[in-house]
């Protein structure tokens, strides 16, 4: 009894943790710039009063967001970005990776295992480092300055390929050769039996893709030079200290559409990892 209600306090310590950041950036979303200004000074620079944060306001107003919604048309602008370069992401990758894991899984050939070594490499190395071949890349292909030159690295990352083939390794063998003796192709097999059954991993990919590309701050800002391009991650940074306000709304409404995606895509997720300790 001691030992449950021990564990039960540590978890429910480690969920304020994570929540109560988040609980404070959505009350100074509904603070005035007044209040902002006298709890926050020091932060903007002006002053030396300490910072005195709060869970919720003492006159909460909703000018922030009516001031973003109604008076900032460069969030619509960059909010449509980020949905149209993460969405292009995810589709390609269903394109590439998609087979790529199955390929990986299922066939064998000369060079996979040095292939698929290759993958892993790739998937470790930061952006940092392949920042300056990618940046020469998109110059001589013409698509720098783009929304192309943020998408196409996407497409052809590295992690989703890793992340599906550990899914449809799990699928037991018998189960393909039954298919294969009833006379099914492998692309029939593919179709009925590898997607629907590793649907929890191909889900899990994507959700974890989208919270990297929707977050992205260091692709978008080297290859993307003009600001009507921008996507949303970079246009939380360039608001001004006198916008604070408008810069906690817009922190607001950027993670309602993940936390939706989380959500919806929670049972995947958990089944996609029960799914990597299935056996023959």
């Amino acid at each position: 009894m001691v030992k449950r209600f021990c564990i039960h306090g540590v978890l429910i310590l480690l969920c304020m943790l994570i929540w109560l950041p988040l609980v404070v950036m959505a009350g100074n979303a509904l603070m005035s710039k007044s209040e902002l200004m006298q709890r926050f000074a020091a932060l903007f620079g002006v002053g030396y009063q300490p910072v005195k944060a709060t869970l919720m306001p003492t006159y909460p107003p909703l000018r922030p967001f009516v001031e973003l919604l109604l008076d900032s048309p460069g969030f619509y602008v960059t909010y449509w970005n980020s949905c149209l370069q993460t969405g292009a992401i995810l589709a390609g990758q269903l394109l590439t990776a998609l087979p790529a894991a199955w390929a990986f899984a299922s066939f064998s050939f000369k060079g996979k295992r040095s292939l698929f070594l290759l993958y892993i490499i790739l998937m470790m190395q930061p952006f940092q480092v392949t920042m300056v071949p990618s940046y020469l890349v998109m110059k001589r292909l013409g698509i720098l300055n783009t929304h192309l030159a943020v998408i196409m690295p996407g497409i052809f990352a590295a992690f989703p390929v890793f992340i599906m083939t550990k899914f449809f390794e799990s699928i037991p063998k018998p189960l393909l050769e039954a298919a294969r003796l009833d006379g099914a192709g492998d692309f029939a097999i593919f179709l009925r039996i590898g997607i629907p059954i590793g649907l929890p991993g191909i889900i899990s990919a994507m959700v974890l893709g989208f919270l990297e590309y929707w977050n992205a701050v260091e692709q978008p800002m080297t290859f993307l030079k003009e600001r009507r391009l921008w996507p949303l991650s970079l246009y939380l940074p360039d608001i001004t200290a006198d916008k604070a306000g408008v810069a906690w709304a817009a922190s607001i409404i950027m993670m309602i559409l993940p936390v939706i995606l989380f959500v919806m895509g929670q049972e995947q997720l958990e089944q996609g990892i029960a799914a990597s300790g299935i056996k023959e």
